[in-house]
């Protein structure tokens, strides 16, 4: 249940200096590669920026700051009540289509957030079909009535959360899934109900979790660019673009980029502290058939309907749009270049997916074996790559490793007459790398919620019968985590095949992907082109997300399935 402890294995005092064991030296290894261009661009913060920052503080600087904790504040709360809720209907109530939704919910995943916003503008503008229908219909004109407009925060906000939700989603299911049966079983025997049950049995287990879930909304919401760009919404992310490749002004946009990081930082402490010196672990091996509530009459039809909206309003309506428009138009290139841009996308986002979560598990097993201020630290620090725009990030990459580029070619020119290329900023690596370092905290967060719900008496015990660090990870800890590696995996996958400047900024030369094509056209505002891109992404992504969303059901311990 609920125990104090300082973290890791044993409750000791945490030290400063780590020991340097393999797995130590490994962690601090990784995070040194995977931080090195956040700290290429930190290094800009103590430069000079001659009245820039200055004047942006005095001009716009307090706009960003109050749309962008609109944004965090607004999106955060929904998604939270969104994917919570949902998830607990699927996972501990009976109900029509439940078995449905249990993959449904994940669809919005695979709608890049700029796609959406497109759709809902096309549909939703004074122009488009729903206002023009209207106004048909009842023999309006223009300024006989109010609409809502989407070009707008508000707008910006809802279609934020329509698409973000399943973050929380998928992380509380899994974390639901992987729950103890005894401890649910004893919140019953007290008579407790679903509800109560869920509130003060089933939350706190799952808490980790669900922070971690927010946390990923939260940094993907402050880094969110194409739809707030569209909708003319002024944040820290688009003064951050503007700034940098508008002005040119590549320190006064790094000091920005700090403060979103600081942003995320003392979001993260902040709930650190909250929890205090509390832990939750499982404390049973039961893991049987988790119990389920049958709901029916009206419960069932709000059950129903609590889990459509969301995939009705962040899937099922943009991607009918889009699928008008393509059919209508659609762009005229469609055909075997669209398979290269598949493949291109398939690749990567698999590549990146599978290391990320491996280096996630190294980050979150050393830190638990060795828990120390700098290994703590080290892992936070590798995971903050998310807290900075994509293309700040490409930047970032592309300083040192040109310069190790032009480096190596100098010095075989020197030495034997011949240059090989751009070895690294020249080809698909350095893409791998840039997501890897762009999306390890949306696989370290997971994984570290899942690893820390296992209680450090099964470490001693593995320990006590000879099983070694590595042998603890392999036979232990891995079966307990599957659901939640799948769910990393998950949520790596589809940020890839959605990534976009980064992508523009590193991809090789005649190296295209299905979120440059798409984006690429929609920015000429060539709406009905871009769907047929748009939908190939939604297509790439929709098959993966539901095998490795039955995977999951059929991961948890004890399931039989």
């Amino acid at each position: 249940m609920s125990r104090s402890s300082s973290g890791g294995l044993p409750a000791t005092k945490r030290r400063l200096i780590p020991h340097l064991t393999p797995w130590t030296i490994l962690l601090l290894g990784i995070a040194l590669i995977v931080a090195l261009p956040i700290l290429s661009i930190m290094a800009h913060i103590v430069m000079p920026t001659e009245g820039v920052w200055q004047h942006l503080a005095s001009t716009v600087l307090p706009r960003y700051l109050a749309n962008t904790l609109f944004l965090v504040i607004t999106v955060g709360i929904g998604t939270l009540v969104i994917g919570t809720g949902t998830a607990w209907l699927v996972v501990m109530c009976r109900f029509p289509g439940r078995r449905l939704f249990e993959w449904a919910l994940l669809l919005p995943l695979a709608v890049p957030t700029y796609v959406i916003a497109y759709a809902y503008t096309d549909f939703l503008q004074f122009s488009g079909p729903l206002q023009s229908g209207l106004r048909e219909l009842f023999g309006w004109s223009h300024g006989d009535y109010w609409f809502p407009a989407i070009r707008s925060l508000g707008g910006a906000a809802t279609l934020i959360t329509l698409v973000l939700y399943p973050y929380v989603y998928l992380l509380a299911r899994a974390s639901f899934m992987e729950q103890s049966v005894c401890m649910l079983d004893v919140g019953r025997s007290l008579g407790r109900g679903p509800w109560r049950l869920f509130g003060s049995v089933a939350i706190p287990l799952a808490r980790p979790a669900l922070i971690g879930g927010v946390s990923l909304v939260l940094m993907e919401t402050l880094n969110e660019f194409g739809a707030v760009q569209y909708f003319g919404v002024d944040t820290f992310t688009t003064g951050i673009y503007r700034t940098w490749f508008g002005l040119g002004e590549q320190v006064a946009a790094a000091q920005l980029a700090a403060c979103l990081l600081a942003f995320v930082i003392a979001l993260v402490l902040l709930e650190r502290w909250s929890r205090g010196k509390r832990r939750y672990f499982h404390t049973s091996s039961r893991y049987q058939q988790l119990p389920e509530f049958r709901l029916g009459g009206w419960r069932a039809v709000g059950a129903f309907l609590a889990c459509l909206l969301p995939i009705l309003g962040g899937f099922l309506i943009p991607s009918g749009i889009l699928t008008q428009l393509a059919i209508e138009q659609g762009d005229a290139l469609f055909g075997t270049r669209f398979v290269g841009y598949a493949r291109n996308s398939l690749v990567l986002a698999t590549v990146a997916s599978l290391v990320a979560v491996a280096l996630a598990v190294v980050l979150s097993y050393g830190v638990r074996l060795n828990d120390t201020r700098l290994t703590s630290t080290a892992a936070r620090i590798s995971a903050m790559g998310y807290a900075i725009p994509g293309s700040v990030v490409a930047v970032g990459i592309l300083i040192p490793f040109a310069w190790l580029d032009n480096a190596i070619n100098t010095w075989l020119l020197e030495h034997r007459g011949e240059v090989i290329g751009l070895i690294f900023s020249g080809s698909a690596f350095i893409l791998i790398y840039a997501y890897v370092v762009r999306f390890l905290a949306v696989s370290f967060n997971a994984v570290e919620a899942s690893l820390g719900k296992v209680t450090p008496s099964m470490d001693a015990a593995a320990r006590t019968l000879g099983q070694t660090a590595t042998g603890t990870l392999r036979r232990v800890h891995t079966p307990i985590m599957r659901g939640s590696l799948l769910a990393a995996c998950i949520l790596v996958f589809v940020d890839v095949m959605k990534e976009l400047p980064a992508t523009i900024i590193l991809r090789p030369f005649n190296f295209d992907t299905l979120a440059v094509r798409a984006h690429s056209l929609a920015a000429d505002e060539r709406l009905a082109e871009a769907s047929t891109a748009s939908l190939a992404i939604v297509a790439v992504g929709i098959i993966p997300v539901i095998l490795l969303s039955l995977a999951m059901r059929r991961s948890r311990p004890g399931s039989g399935k």
